[in-house]
């Protein structure tokens, strides 16, 4: 693989190994709806739902925004660690979505399309942009679906972590690699796990898993013009290597980034390379876009 910085579309990069978590992440990751580090909360009505975002102060760079959406099970709470590493240089919003988090429980829970139209809408009631929209785990498959759908919204794509794996599409194959991954991850993640589960409710979670991996992201992969980063910590038993390859394939214009050390929460454990490898996608999207 190539070194950071010299990567090109269709190419990988390795970058530094991944940090930690400790106290001081959980913290700020559960403080919401209070203000912490420059990040603050606030409520709109999107589709019917209020809807919570937490976001941070604009820097005044200029830069594109960036959204992050949340995995499956969980909230914009784990992502709290990367949208302080992008706060300094842009515009950081973190939508949870429907049902989860402290977004208002609609009747029923959504498909991806149902997550994705609803984020598209999102996007509009802020007027925002076109943004570098990154999805993590099934966050992954909503983003991939916004960006085949509504391609004027998105500046730049970032699929990390992107479920489901083909050849482990059923929940008792996901479920078996996240009790793997759990081995894996910084044990002080667990209390935003138990939060976030509690706040959903387990119903909603297992629902929103069996649409999951009724979901070909594929059919959306392949329909995607947007720059795009596949990018993965490289002790991920969620996402198999084969299988990240295979969905950058996928892409017309896609690159990849593996980050040493980190497992399927790469987001969280190893938010300053996340950051760089997101500014660096920024800056190589003008020139993708013109080609």
């Amino acid at each position: 693989m190539s070194r950071a910085g010299t990567d090109r579309p269709g190419g990988s990069t390795r970058l530094t190994r991944a940090g930690r978590f400790g106290l001081t992440e959980l913290r700020l990751a559960m403080a919401a709806p209070r203000p912490a580090a420059g990040l603050t909360s606030e409520w709109r009505l999107v589709g019917g739902l209020r809807t919570h975002t937490r976001r941070g102060a604009d820097p005044g760079t200029g830069t594109p925004p960036v959204v992050l959406v949340h995995g499956l099970a969980v909230s914009h709470r784990y992502l709290t660690p990367l949208a302080v590493a992008l706060a300094t240089t842009h515009p950081v919003y973190m939508p949870d979505l429907p049902g989860f988090g402290l977004t208002e429980h609609p009747h029923g829970a959504y498909d991806v399309r149902g997550h994705a139209d609803h984020l598209a809408a999102w996007l509009a009631a802020y007027g925002l942009p076109p943004v570098c929209l990154l999805g993590h785990s099934f966050g992954a498959e909503v983003a991939a679906s916004v960006a085949a759908n509504h391609p004027g919204a998105v500046r730049a794509l970032v699929l990390a972590g992107p479920t489901s794996d083909p050849a482990g599409r059923s929940r008792r194959t996901q479920v078996g690699r996240w009790l793997v991954d759990t081995l894996r991850e910084a044990p002080l993640q667990a209390p935003i796990l138990a939060r976030d589960v509690w706040n959903a409710r387990p119903w909603r979670v297992f629902a929103t898993l069996s649409y999951s991996v009724r979901n070909a992201i594929e059919a959306d992969l392949v329909r995607i013009t947007t720059p795009t980063l596949v990018l993965t910590g490289d002790r991920d038993p969620v996402v198999p290597a084969r299988w990240r390859d295979q969905a950058a394939r996928l892409v017309s214009d896609a690159h990849r980034v593996v980050v040493p050390g980190a497992a399927h929460n790469v987001v969280t454990t190893a938010p300053t390379a996340v950051a760089t490898a997101i500014r660096h996608t920024l800056a190589l999207a003008p020139a993708l876009t013109d080609r």
